[in-house]
């Protein structure tokens, strides 16, 4: 499992450069960003080098943030690879809140980034079936 940044923001102009630029001060590198946008706010979701360092620096600069962890499960880069892990979520009867794909700045191999209700067991299932899960030293540069 891997720990990923949320930021809950206002969705106004100038937002997304302040957040880069109190991480960029902070000497946190950036591997992922994803936002999701409502009309007034969003969530920015996040893998950095140093998820610690970032929210501390996120909420020194007052804005909401929560780390949490979410698996990173690589996938092989040939078409339909997303499709088969999802078919193996599908057929272990898992849930998946949320998911984004990323690609890994080691092995420069798909990298789908899931939350589920249980992170464990999904974790173990899908290890059982064969998928390597991440760790942020294995996916994002320092």
């Amino acid at each position: 499992m891997i720990r990923q940044v949320s930021i809950f923001a206002e969705n106004k102009k100038g937002t997304m450069n302040t957040v880069t630029q109190v991480l960029a001060d902070a000497g946190i590198n950036m591997n992922t960003l994803i936002t999701n946008d409502s009309a007034e706010f969003g969530i920015i979701r996040m893998l950095v080098s140093d998820a610690e360092k970032a929210g501390e620096a996120l909420k020194a600069a007052g804005y909401l943030c929560h780390l949490d962890y979410v698996i990173a499960a690589e996938i092989s880069d040939d078409c339909g690879s997303l499709n088969r892990l999802l078919k193996t979520v599908r057929d272990g009867n898992i849930n998946i809140d949320y998911l984004y794909v990323t690609y890994s700045a080691l092995s420069k191999l798909p990298v789908a980034i899931l939350s589920a209700p249980d992170l464990m067991e999904v974790e173990e299932f899908l290890a059982a079936h064969g998928y390597h899960s991440l760790d942020g030293s294995e996916l994002t540069r320092s």
